[in-house]
């Protein structure tokens, strides 16, 4: 089990944390299917990563371990994505007739988004070459630790299959699937408060 020490990763530190999460999500099937170019993807999931997770650097929430291996973009109860910059986006990036699909998925997504307080994980990654050492666990055993503290729940959608055995070792529980048209599964997944 990797013992490193997780940090905080403050709002200076935004272009490091989102270039881990850009790196961990190259080959991510949902993010892929998003942006099925490689120069369209690396133009825009930038971006996409700090409307859909950014909000975590400025609440402190962002954690990082061994030199930005691995980033977990935590929201705190009360805090969403910035869904006026995620719709702009999607809107002027991605191919009109995938785009409708897209919407589609978001909507679906939200019916599993919890309405009590809770945390929310919308992006954890760790960058390919460093991957295999634990720091994903690591990383979620840190931001779970301070889930505890409160008592709530914490909730994620796993976007790649393989994660879900990670994500039940620590408490998740698939809750639902959500598939639309040829766009790959994603997992809704709910940690109860303890």
């Amino acid at each position: 089990m990797n013992t490193a020490t997780v940090l905080t990763a403050g709002p200076e530190e935004t272009d490091r944390a989102l270039a881990t999460i850009v790196m961990a999500f190259g080959a991510d099937p949902p993010a892929r299917w998003v942006f099925p170019d490689p120069q369209q993807y690396l133009r825009h999931f930038t971006e996409f990563s700090r409307a859909y997770g950014g909000g975590a650097l400025a609440c402190q929430s962002a954690h990082y371990v061994n030199d930005f291996a691995g980033v977990a973009l935590w929201l705190p109860p009360g805090q969403q994505p910035d869904e006026a910059a995620l719709v702009a986006l999607l809107e002027r990036t991605v191919d009109g007739e995938r785009l409708p699909k897209v919407f589609e998925i978001l909507e679906q997504l939200g019916q599993f988004h919890p309405s009590e307080p809770h945390w929310y994980l919308p992006m954890i990654g760790v960058d390919p070459a460093r991957q295999g050492k634990g720091h994903g666990a690591c990383l979620l055993k840190h931001g779970l630790q301070l889930v505890d503290q409160a008592h709530l729940p914490a909730y994620l959608e796993s976007t790649n299959p393989a994660n879900i055995p990670l994500y039940e070792r620590h408490g998740f529980e698939v809750v639902g699937t959500v598939e639309v048209a040829d766009a790959p599964p994603f997992f809704p997944m709910l940690r109860k408060a303890r």
